[in-house]
């Protein structure tokens, strides 16, 4: 299989997944200025969203959305713990913080990428962002991961978006629990695996 990813972006989430279930994927980085890839291919082409990340099956056909593909990857490799099994409700919990780290958390930070931002409007952007993050912190204060002792998948798609804090200039101060979690998890070897091969970290 052949992840389509940008260095940083949400891609990152099913980057880490497949490393932390075992799954080798041939990795494809994206111009997502001039939409191709690093061996020349038109982006729109195999994902026409223009985004990544996007998974290339080994039948040819093409899977995008961060939250499909880590729950795709992660189902695999049942064996991982990645992702409880279907139909339970330890299932459903980790698919509830998958939605709202969707859209909530995910699409929060989307305003802040804009250095034009007027400073009222990056104010409020920050203002709706960290009552979602208080949510976050509340969850992490006394547990390890959002749901519980085991790193999931949704810890995944969390690591990638409370990441970019730095890059956007949000002072994680009020968030410690968030700020310790994105420390933790940056310290797995598998997460370390990922973030050298998409040349975050050397």
């Amino acid at each position: 299989m052949k992840l389509y990813y940008f260095p940083g972006a949400c891609s990152i989430a099913p980057h880490i997944v497949a490393r932390e279930a075992g799954i080798a994927l041939e990795l494809e980085k994206v111009d997502l200025g001039s939409k191709r890839t690093a061996t020349g291919e038109d982006y729109l082409a195999v994902n026409p969203k223009g985004y990544v990340p996007a998974l290339r099956l080994d039948d040819g056909s093409v899977l995008t959305e961060v939250s499909a593909l880590v729950q795709y990857l992660a189902d695999r490799a049942p064996g991982s713990g990645l992702i409880p099994p279907a139909g339970s409700m330890e299932r459903y919990r980790v698919l509830e913080w998958i939605g709202y780290i969707s859209t909530e958390i995910h699409k929060g930070f989307g305003p802040l990428w804009n250095a034009k931002l007027a400073p009222e409007a990056r104010a409020a952007a920050v203002a709706a962002l960290a009552h979602r993050l208080d949510l976050v912190e509340k969850s992490l204060a006394s547990q390890p991961f959002l749901t519980g002792e085991r790193f999931t998948v949704a810890d995944a798609y969390l690591f990638a978006v409370a990441s970019w804090a730095p890059w956007v200039k949000l002072d994680m101060a009020p968030w410690p629990k968030v700020r310790d979690f994105v420390a933790r998890v940056g310290a797995r070897p598998k997460v370390q695996e990922a973030l050298v091969a998409e040349g975050l970290v050397e």
